[in-house]
């Protein structure tokens, strides 16, 4: 696939809105989740003495004492800390991805490189024995005309000296001349 100089620069905007826009997207989203965590926390810190309360947690088969507050903050930080590390492994899968990605585009592309100079090389050859077999051509069709050229020449010589001789023979022929 061959691109064009337009083409690459209508990419490049396209790629660079993209990027732009991504990145207003992941900082907007960023904010809303560390307003979240903040908000998280705010609330435990201002409501501490409640979430440390004491009361009677069912957990189904069984009912104990605890502080259902700490526990379900306890639960909640456990989630994040999960999310977070889905997310890195997400991350990184994908980083992973896009360096092998990268790496076989680059290999493709030397590919494409060899094959498109391979082309190159044999469409020089071919120009040449085309070149060399029209130089050959040009030479025998020169070398025709030449010779060609030089029968006429000696044509051209015999009929005058015919001519001449003719000349010749008519004048000492005639009475009175004086050509010996």
């Amino acid at each position: 696939m061959r691109y064009n100089g337009a083409s690459i620069f209508i990419s490049a905007i396209s790629a660079g809105v993209t990027f732009v826009y991504r990145s207003t997207f992941m900082q907007m989203r960023s904010t809303i989740l560390l307003i979240i965590v903040l908000a998280i926390a705010a609330l435990a810190a201002l409501n501490w003495e409640l979430l440390a309360a004491s009361s009677m947690v069912s957990v189904g088969l069984m009912t104990f004492e605890a502080p259902l507050g700490l526990l379900m903050l306890g639960l909640t930080t456990l989630l994040g800390v999960f999310f977070v590390a889905y997310v890195l492994s997400l991350q990184g899968s994908v980083l992973m991805e896009a360096r092998r990605h990268t790496k076989e585009m680059q290999a493709q592309r030397e590919l494409a490189d060899k094959a498109e100079a391979s082309r190159f090389t044999e469409l020089r050859s071919f120009l040449e024995a085309q070149h060399v077999q029209a130089q050959a051509a040009l030479l025998e069709r020169l070398n025709n005309l030449e010779s060609h050229l030089t029968a006429r020449a000696e044509e051209s010589d015999n009929s005058t000296a015919a001519y001449v001789g003719q000349l010749e023979q008519q004048l000492r022929g005639r009475p009175g001349s004086g050509i010996v």
